[in-house]
């Protein structure tokens, strides 16, 4: 038997952002994982003797938090690179691609080439949503209270606030649509925003994510040099110097409970560990349906509000390959010609269906069958960063697609659908981009269960509403506190959310900090 101030579970990056938290402030912190290695799915794997991110390896709302400079991370080896373009937008129907870059003006003079009748209604747009993407940072970079988020506003005198309210409110569809009439300039923010949330960008609360674009011109996308694990290897490292434990390849079984509150944790192998207090960097239907066992009386309401949600599917599947050589992208000439030599493949490509095409794609996932034209996410993280060419000729491909729902008919091992995706890729390269592969793997909503231990594949994410948080409703999600004494939360189900982002980790150490010693805001140790 063991035993640790605190236990967190899970070595995803919120997990570890916690655990290092906890440890720089004299807590002794025992981090478990069930895998054999940290990171979740931040992590970067080996495999077909090359290096692979498990999800896309761009980071932009982390580097606008402040957890990099005060956990150090650069001491332990993080480096970002910055790519010279955000994104390239292009499109199935192959019509005019478009460039986001950080630089406001020099995306305005690639739209006055591309799609010049729009950029009068960009202009616009950012004017009202820059204020609105910078409050809602700060925001997010808050702990959450009614005082801390009225602060924030006050101190930004109100700018963007009342926009926020009202957009948060919308859909992302309606918002976007008051700016933009060609589709091809709504659709991309649509792809890496509700879609990637498993919405319909018509649906009420979306709003947010009309926020897509104006994020990108406040913070630089960058990329942890060396795949996106070197940011949770990083944080691992500051964790471990700081005195906290990691100990790999350990499941939990279930939380033991005495008296209402936390007593311990007991593995999968029958070794118990005891604490007093838990953060559950998971998925929190997990913790409720299978740790907790026999509710205590003041969180039953709590636990059986959890055991009543259903079990969502995930959606999203993910292609790494092996590149003999770079391919070129049918766009590839009018992106340098427009953009003074950008190279198209030197950061992340969004192939948007258009709005029909992603109707059909919402109809056919309850089916368990893909749309003919999928969203994508296209990626060569090599081109940008050269330490994961695995020769001095061999590149890395990424693509993502969306929806590819965890139930299909006949089952993964036996469909022909990730073998369709590559033949799309395919059709959108210049020449035979297939002959450029020589070996490849597929990560579908199966493999993420079996890999991952996400329920069916799935994410959970973040979902409650500005006012519930504001007032600390599903305080589980929003204060990171719950009903059972030393059971906390973290993670990408809690605010503000799914993504690179980690603050929900800082935020999960504040609250533990503050029940276990009355601490005050963390303070950074160096």
């Amino acid at each position: 038997m063991s035993e640790a101030e605190v236990v967190v579970v899970g070595g995803g990056h919120n997990g570890l952002i916690c655990a290092a938290y906890l440890a720089r402030q004299g807590i002794d912190t025992l981090l478990i994982e069930a895998r054999s290695s940290v990171g979740g799915c931040a992590s970067t794997v080996d495999d077909l003797g090359a290096r692979f991110n498990i999800c896309h390896c761009e980071h932009n709302l982390v580097r606008a938090m402040p957890i990099i400079e005060e956990l150090d991370l650069a001491s332990y080896g993080l480096e970002y690179i910055e790519t010279e373009a955000s994104s390239v937008c292009a499109f199935h129907d192959k019509t005019e691609p478009w460039v986001i870059f950080s630089d406001t003006e020099r995306t305005l003079s690639g739209l006055a080439s591309s799609h010049p009748d729009q950029v009068e209604g960009y202009k616009r747009y950012l004017e009202d949503a820059l204020p609105v993407a910078r409050l809602a940072l700060e925001i997010a970079s808050t702990i959450p209270s009614p005082l801390n988020f009225t602060s924030t506003a006050l101190k930004r005198k109100g700018e963007g606030l009342t926009r926020l309210l009202r957009w948060s409110r919308s859909s992302a569809m309606e918002i976007l649509s008051r700016y933009f009439s060609d589709w091809h300039m709504i659709m991309p923010t649509i792809s890496v925003g509700p879609t990637v949330w498993g919405l319909a960008p018509d649906t009420p609360g979306t709003g947010m994510a009309a926020l897509g674009y104006a994020t990108r011109h406040i913070n630089r996308v960058g990329r942890p040099q060396g795949g996106s694990g070197s940011l949770t290897d990083s944080i691992r490292a500051a964790f471990e110097v700081a005195g906290g434990k990691v100990r790999c390849g350990a499941r939990v079984k279930n939380i033991l409970i005495q008296n209402g509150s936390i007593n311990g944790v007991r593995l999968a192998d029958g070794e118990i560990i005891k604490t007093r207090s838990v953060v559950a960097a998971c998925d929190p239907k997990r913790v409720f349906v299978e740790w907790v066992g026999e509710a205590p009386r003041k969180a039953a309401k709590m636990v059986n509000k959890w055991r009543q949600f259903p079990v969502p599917e995930g959606y999203e599947s993910k292609i790494d390959a092996v590149l003999n050589s770079l391919p070129e992208p049918t766009w590839g000439e009018r992106i340098r010609s427009t953009h003074n030599g950008l190279d198209p493949l030197g950061q992340t490509t969004i192939i948007s269906p258009s709005p029909q095409d992603l109707a059909e794609a919402h109809e056919m996932r309850p089916l368990g069958t893909v749309a003919a034209n999928p969203t994508m996410l296209i990626d060569i993280p090599s081109v940008p960063d050269k330490t994961l060419m695995t020769t001095s000729e061999e590149h890395v491909l990424s693509l993502e697609v969306l929806f590819t729902p965890y139930s299909t008919p006949g089952g993964w091992d036996n469909s022909s659908e990730p073998r369709r995706w590559l033949d799309i890729w395919n059709s959108l390269m210049q020449s035979e981009g297939i002959d450029k592969i020589e070996k490849w793997r597929v990560m579908t909503p199966e493999n993420y269960e079996n890999e991952f231990m996400m329920h069916r594949g799935h994410t959970p994410s973040f979902g409650t509403s500005p006012l519930s948080t504001f007032f600390g409703r599903d305080k589980e999600l929003t204060r990171y506190i719950t009903s059972i004494d030393g059971l906390f939360l973290s993670g990408a189900a809690t605010f503000p959310g799914a993504g690179i982002v980690g603050i929900s980790g800082k935020n999960a150490a504040f609250v533990v900090l503050r029940k276990l010693r009355g601490r005050n805001p963390l303070r950074s140790h160096k």
